[in-house]
């Protein structure tokens, strides 16, 4: 199932079953979206419950604040989540204090989508992974989802909670095809093992998962390097258990994220390891990500900016071997 069908099946579902449930945002009514994730639901659910608005990032999020805490458990699209940036005060301010500031009596069941990542050649103000600035934030819940399955079960869980939450997911992934089921009692606050081994555990998200994961079975058959590949699909809880139990087994951390290194996911994981399990280390975390730079539009050092596959697999090739495995 493509990763846009997934999600798109996921809003028809909690939108048939649940009248509560709208869907606001740019061009999400006729047209259907952006990436086509809302293609058909204004057809069959009419203009007050699938409502386009104004190129307004700000109102938008005000606005689904204001559904959420008049009962209502709005969808929200922002086009892109570079453009995310203009209605931070809503939610850093508002959808992630609110219910704390009223001693629990308010409730925010609202979600703000946002895809997010390097495509092909949209340049700097469109290509930003900026999914430290949502997970750093207390009081949001913040998910993503690296493939249909994760898509699917992650954003209807997200629409039942009666908290606020984030859902980021990555331009690349619309158009790609992955295996679905429907996964009864699916926990998106539960990391996925996607990839079993006992030498390296490499944690990653969103389409850096596929990189990884290429990368990891080039090392397993080229050079016996046996990786534990972890995708996360909660940012904000994350779950540390997962992790700390792979590590346990593997000695050795690997990050891979799309985002600029500095201050990105990477350091947080990296840090609460050795703070947890210093000890059971034989190297120190190795993280790969961003370049520290605006991503370029020329394509060749667009890909300069972020990791590959081949990056992948030599960072960790290198770290390992000077690190005696």
């Amino acid at each position: 199932m493509l990763y846009r069908d997934a999600l798109n099946l996921a809003l028809d579902y909690a939108m048939e079953h649940d009248p509560r449930v709208v869907v606001l945002g740019e061009d999400v009514g006729f047209y259907g979206g952006n990436y086509k994730v809302t293609d058909g639901l204004y057809v069959k659910y009419g203009p007050k419950r699938v409502i386009d608005t104004p190129i307004a990032e700000n109102s938008i999020v005000g606005t689904a604040i204001g559904m959420a805490l008049m009962g209502l458990r709005p969808v929200a699209e922002i086009m892109t989540v570079n453009f995310a940036m203009l209605a931070m005060d809503q939610f850093v301010n508002q959808m992630a204090k609110l219910r704390y500031m009223s001693g629990g009596k308010l409730f925010l069941p609202l979600v703000v989508r946002m895809p997010q990542g390097v495509a092909k050649q949209l340049a700097s103000q469109h290509s930003q992974s900026l999914e430290h600035f949502f997970a750093s934030v207390p009081g949001l819940y913040v998910f993503c989802a690296s493939d249909s399955i994760s898509a699917y079960h992650g954003l209807l869980h997200a629409i039942r909670m009666d908290d606020p939450v984030v859902f980021l997911e990555h331009v690349l992934l619309y158009g790609m095809d992955f295996p679905f089921e429907y996964v009864k009692n699916f926990d998106p606050f539960k990391a996925r093992i996607l990839k079993e081994g006992k030498d390296i555990t490499v944690v990653s998200y969103l389409k850096m998962v596929h990189d990884t994961l290429k990368a990891c079975e080039w090392l397993e058959e080229r050079d016996g390097i046996s990786c534990e590949v972890i995708d996360l699909i909660s940012l904000r809880p994350i779950d540390f258990e997962t992790i700390y139990e792979s590590v346990r087994k593997t000695h050795r951390l690997v990050v891979v994220y799309e985002a600029p290194k500095t201050l990105g996911l990477g350091a947080e994981l990296s840090a609460r390891v050795c703070e947890e399990l210093f000890y059971y280390l034989d190297a120190p975390p190795l993280r790969i990500a961003g370049e520290e730079v605006p991503i370029p539009y020329n394509r060749k050092l667009e890909l300069m900016a972020i990791p590959t596959p081949e990056k992948i697999y030599e960072r960790i090739l290198s770290w390992s071997k000077s690190h005696g495995l």
